[in-house]
């Protein structure tokens, strides 16, 4: 039984369940058309609807959750022509944030993005199609962040989120036997101070991948 909870209460609910299930979405734990209901949100959260279809609102309004017209809730099924125009965004934004990303790219960073590359790594030998996911874009959003470019950052983070299931479907494609070859291209651009290696290393990488769903 739910008890009755104030305005403010309701608004730290609805955003709790808000970025639990971005989160999901991002790192393809839920595959793509698959539906969900108010009803099994609430349940899973221990919430009442209000903060369940907020949520759901939200979701919808970014482009992580798809509302039909006859009210069902599910994730996007992408079509060729819309992963084709992903894609693009993605090399748009992320070339620009890794490219002002650069000169503040010190020692310490690149160690981190280092490490990181690892647990990708380890995902892969694990086949652990989630944790790949959540580690690669780990690998993307600590390099972004250092582009100071909180806007940009925003949008990237936007594209991932309609993409998440699309990268899980993907993933059990591609049978991935070893991390991104362009990671490490990335790191030694980075070391080098080689902007034009970055900018193409980062370009291959966030697109080669998606490339494949539509050849």
């Amino acid at each position: 039984m739910h008890t009755a909870r104030n305005p403010d209460s309701q608004s730290a609910t609805h955003d709790q369940v808000y970025r639990a299930l971005r989160s999901r979405i991002m790192h393809g734990e839920i595959a793509p058309g698959q539906a969900l209901t108010l009803r099994g949100i609430g349940k899973e959260f221990d919430v009442s609807m209000t903060p369940a279809r907020e949520a759901v609102r939200r979701l919808v309004a970014e482009g992580a959750l798809f509302l039909s017209s006859s009210g069902r809730v599910s994730t996007p099924e992408l079509s060729n022509d819309r992963i084709e125009e992903l894609a693009a965004l993605r090399a748009l934004l992320e070339v620009e944030l890794a490219s002002r990303a650069l000169p503040r790219a010190h020692m310490a960073l690149i160690d981190r993005l280092q490490s990181i590359n690892m647990s990708v790594a380890e995902m892969v030998t694990k086949r652990d199609a989630v944790g790949y996911i959540r580690a690669n874009l780990e690998f993307h959003r600590t390099l972004y962040l250092r582009a100071q470019a909180p806007a940009m950052l925003a949008m990237a983070e936007t594209v991932w989120l309609q993409l998440g299931p699309t990268m899980r479907a993907l993933y059990g494609r591609l049978r991935r036997t070893e991390p991104p070859h362009y990671h490490k291209l990335i790191i030694a651009a980075l070391k080098a101070g080689d902007e034009p290696g970055l900018r193409l290393a980062v370009r291959s990488d966030v697109t080669q991948g998606l490339r494949l769903l539509v050849s």
